[in-house]
């Protein structure tokens, strides 16, 4: 864990949450928006905090901003954000099913 204070905000002009440490965005999490659908496409954090807990902070607020809203099922293209849901069992009801398919050969 961290002793830093890490605050997270949606950007929606950027179309991506952002995370800040002492002003400055040191972390964030790319979307697409679709009617009922956020699907995230990547994260990144700075270098320097790796470990610090801010891809955390970002999934986890994202993750319940998308919760509270009600409007939206998530789509985790994004590897951390899919491994973060995995290791978070609480937010995979957010996660959108793929039915399973019909085809036959």
């Amino acid at each position: 864990m961290t002793d830093i204070e890490i605050e997270v905000a949606n950007a929606p002009e950027r179309l991506r949450y952002e995370a800040r440490v002492d002003g400055s965005v040191v972390g964030f999490a790319e979307y697409i928006l679709a009617n009922d659908l956020i699907v995230f496409t990547h994260t990144e954090v700075d270098p320097a905090l790796e470990g610090k807990g801010v891809g955390s902070a970002i999934a986890r607020f994202a993750l319940d901003d998308v919760r509270d809203s009600s409007q939206r099922k998530v789509m985790p293209l994004c590897p951390f954000i899919k491994d973060w849901i995995g290791r978070h069992r609480e937010y995979v009801e957010l996660v959108r099913r793929i039915p399973p398919s019909t085809a036959k050969d």
